[in-house]
């Protein structure tokens, strides 16, 4: 099979049927390629041939300086997905946007994704288990002050740090007693040795 050559499978009613490719690209470009294919199947009136066209995030939380930022990278740097019915037209129009390298495949020729491949890719949001990747700012040990809430400016020892819950516990010496307190990581910072 050539270059040229692109099986087109077809539906129950035979029409072609979309599937689901990879593309290389540049990483760091992958808006910017999503933006552009987007562009040129709205210009060329091809949305029943270029159906979607995907750039896969992860969220995750970073906490700096005892502030939490919710943040997202892109999962797979330097490839988007698009589901497509792949044909010369389609294949050439993608090929042109600027910082597309090809699609993923054999010999040059297109291999759809498999779908439990893309079901895991697509899946929604509110199924998927939140991921955090944070590294605790403070350790078991550390003299930490309070910042925010109603032990605000009292000091304390970290006892034990939970950094999937993103939870310190603090013994805080309050009314002559040690108590410990569980607090956020973003309510208390480190004293400085």
């Amino acid at each position: 099979m050539s270059e040229s050559e692109t099986i087109i499978e077809q539906d129950a009613q035979g029409f072609p049927k979309p599937r689901w490719y990879a593309l290389r690209i540049y990483s760091g470009h992958e808006r910017k390629v999503k933006e552009g294919i987007e562009l040129e199947v709205e210009r060329q009136a091809l949305g029943d041939k270029i159906l979607q066209v995907y750039v896969p995030y992860e969220k995750f939380v970073e906490v700096k300086n005892g502030k939490k930022r919710s943040l997202t990278k892109n999962a797979f740097p330097g490839y988007v997905l698009i589901e497509a019915v792949l044909d010369k037209q389609t294949k050439n129009l993608i090929m042109d946007i600027p910082s597309v390298m090809g699609f993923l495949g054999v010999n040059d020729v297109p291999t759809p994704l498999r779908p439990d491949e893309v079901e895991k890719i697509l899946e929604p949001e509110g199924t998927v288990e939140q991921r955090s990747v944070v590294e605790a700012p403070f350790r078991v040990g550390d003299s930490v002050k309070v910042i925010d809430g109603p032990f605000s400016s009292l000091t304390g020892v970290v006892h034990d740090v939970c950094t999937e819950r993103m939870k310190v516990k603090v013994m805080i010496n309050f009314f002559g007693r040690s108590t410990p307190t569980e607090l956020d990581f973003s309510q208390v910072k480190s004293i400085s040795q």
